[in-house]
């Protein structure tokens, strides 16, 4: 009998084999491929267009692992010709490590089936409207949006949806954006079940990962807390999808196989037909819009839990309160900040940027340090002693002779802040009160949760935080937050960019006085004119998404329009050029489409490759995806080019 096999590789299509065994689609099966053994799926069709003639080889053997689902499949395959992906490389994100997972003994899962002591989590009133309102029309597909002020209890809200779900014997999938999250997620979630949920990310062990994949598969693990990639595990009986922060630029995947996990979890929902729910502060742009058009239904919580107040928002002019030479917290900051830390609060030194100064160079040649792979500054990291880049990786000391011979070497210049060099100021500033650094640098996975026990124990009294910090933590004693560069975070001309600021400072604004204490945030800022302050702090995100909506429909941009960036890459750049011009020619003729550039992109070089861009723009409606496919398998590239397709970019870097 023949059999179509999917493998896990750059095949966009089934290869066939002969066998013996009583196999049905979805089966997991070893296959010889190549000179090595691989694991493949029996898919639900075979390759198309196939001429050739040549000897079947055997199916090795089945595994013992349950089925991949019918749904599933149908999933995978739509991922593939949404994404413009090999159907092999979606089959990848499914496997764990090019594997399917055989059952462990019961023992193995224990740890997620034993039952403690819950603690009891008493509704509000506008909480107990939002868990009616999720309930309805749970049974199938449909997309309902919580929409709540950050520390109005969102999670408790859809945590009674997914206990509905798991009491009749379904499987829970709880995606959140960061995996500095899990941590005070996961105590939370068992102080609510009395049960651990798994913990899926990058930072669980191979043999934990082995364990959960196939708990899954056997159904004998009921609720996943992962980052977006658990989106592709193997469920059981999936009945019911939370993506949680659903705004979060970190759902999309913009390396390797590039996808957005919140609208591929939309997707997953509804091939599988149970409910899903996105949660947030502030919703995306596009998820705003299919709330007005009725596509999705959704349900508001205005007040914090326990009518705790929102902060007040307060704003320091620069022009009156100027900064002294060297210095990046003005005099009138530091006296509120003294007043808070007087009163026993915690304090927030906002700064989105790691390191110790993002630009470094010579005052007598005025040469920068630059990074030799990728066309953007290293940036200097004080703590380690190094020049770091934050795209490749490479690192070099702060050591070079100078070109100018005024003396052996260069004599250096920092230019602008990080969190290092704002940590240095506040040790002089307020030598009396402990002080950390909040960044994806110091928050690592061996540290982070000893320094969220001494945050949440006040035994630290001043932070110093990038965006991580404003991603759903609860510090009970932070209520105060100065934000230094609210200038610099308004400037540039990203698409997004006024939506991404509305999201980060709403959510940064929620991290101070959620017990009810009084709270403020500080602006530091040179101008005054900008509105940029009074959009981001209005209480009501709604406004701010209706304004937005309305432009882009002006504009023709997204969600009115669908966006595809093509990215061609080289390690030589007039070969570069030259493929990106014959590419654009042949899109023009053969795409009814508007085609703009290529251009280079703004870091147009990285990791030693130069990167040319162009932007395809066509209509929702269109099957665009489908006819670029055929077109792009019809053009032949040059040796040493590449191509990367992203769907609805969210980054144009």
């Amino acid at each position: 009998m023949k059999v179509p096999i999917l493998l896990p590789n750059v095949f966009n299509y089934p290869f066939t084999y002969e066998t013996d065994l009583d196999l049905k689609i979805g089966d997991y099966v070893i296959v010889p491929f190549g000179k090595t053994n691989s694991t493949g799926v029996v898919w639900d069709h075979f390759e198309k267009e196939n001429q050739k003639i040549y000897n079947l080889k055997k199916v090795i053997k089945k595994l013992n692992t349950k089925p991949i689902k019918v749904s599933t499949i149908n999933f995978l395959n739509w991922f593939s010709e949404y994404n413009l992906t090999p159907k092999g490389m979606s089959l990848r994100l499914h496997l764990l490590s090019n594997e399917a997972i055989e059952n462990f003994p019961n023992s193995e899962y224990q740890q997620y089936n034993t039952k403690q002591k819950t603690n009891n989590f008493v509704l509000s009133e506008e909480q107990k409207i939002s868990v009616d309102e999720l309930r309805q029309n749970n049974s199938k597909f449909r997309v309902h949006v919580l929409q709540g002020t950050t520390g109005s209890g969102k999670t408790v809200v859809y945590f009674n949806s997914i206990k509905e779900k798991i009491t009749d014997g379904y499987q829970g999938l709880i995606l959140l954006p960061e995996i500095g999250l899990t941590f005070e997620f996961e105590k939370k979630f068992k102080d609510f079940f009395g049960f651990t949920a798994a913990i899926w990310h990058s930072g669980i062990t191979k043999k934990n990962k082995k364990i959960i994949w196939s708990g899954l598969a056997s159904g004998k693990i009921k609720v996943v807390i992962g980052a977006r990639s658990a989106l592709f595990l193997p469920f059981d009986k999936l009945g019911i999808i939370i993506v949680d922060e659903e705004h979060d630029q970190s759902f999309k995947q913009d390396e390797g196989v590039i996808y957005n996990a919140r609208d591929m979890s939309i997707s997953r929902a509804s091939f599988e037909n149970i409910p899903i729910n996105l949660v947030s502060a502030v919703p995306s742009i596009e998820t705003y819009e299919n709330i007005k058009k009725k596509k999705y239904s959704y349900s508001r919580l205005i007040s914090r839990y326990k009518n705790a107040q929102l902060p007040n928002h307060e704003i320091i002019d620069l022009n009156k309160y100027k900064l002294l030479k060297e210095s990046w917290i003005s005099y009138k900051t530091v006296e509120k900040a003294k007043y808070h830390l007087e009163k026993g609060d915690q304090v927030l030194f906002f700064i989105n940027r790691r390191g110790f100064s993002p630009n470094v160079l010579c005052k007598n040649c005025f040469k920068a340090f630059s990074c030799p792979n990728c066309s953007i500054n290293l940036v200097y990291h004080k703590n380690i002693r190094k020049l770091l880049c934050h795209y490749c990786g490479f690192e070099t000391d702060l050591k070079r002779e100078c070109n100018k011979n005024i003396s052996a070497s260069c004599k250096f210049v920092f230019a602008g802040p990080g969190v290092e060099r704002i940590s240095e100021e506040v040790k002089k500033i307020f030598p009396k009160y402990s002080s950390l650094i909040f960044s994806s640098d110091t928050m690592n996975k061996k540290t982070s949760s000893e320094n969220l026990k001494k945050i949440f124990n006040n035994d630290v009294q001043i932070l110093i935080g990038t965006q991580l910090i404003s991603k759903g933590f609860h510090f009970p004693n932070l209520n105060c937050i100065v934000v230094l560069d609210i200038d610099l975070s308004s400037l540039g001309h990203d698409l997004r960019g006024a939506e991404k600021n509305l999201q980060l400072y709403h959510q940064l604004s929620g991290r101070a006085g959620r017990t009810g204490k009084p709270a403020n945030i500080y602006f530091q800022t040179y101008n005054l004119k900008s509105d940029a302050i009074s959009k981001i702090t209005n209480a009501d995100p709604f406004i701010f998404l209706e304004n937005e909506l309305l432009l882009r429909k002006k504009n023709n941009l997204p969600p009115y329009e669908r966006f595809i960036s093509l990215i061609v890459t080289s390690e030589n750049a007039k070969k570069l050029e030259k493929e990106s011009y014959r590419l654009k020619e042949h899109l023009v003729k053969n795409l009814n489409c508007k085609i703009l550039g290529p251009v280079n992109a703004p870091i147009y070089k990285i990791r030693k490759n130069f990167r040319n861009r162009l932007l395809i723009r066509s209509k929702k409606t269109s099957k665009i995806q489908k006819h670029l496919h055929l077109i792009i398998k019809k053009f032949k590239f040059s040796n040493g080019i590449k191509l990367r397709v992203d769907v609805d970019p969210v980054n144009f870097n």
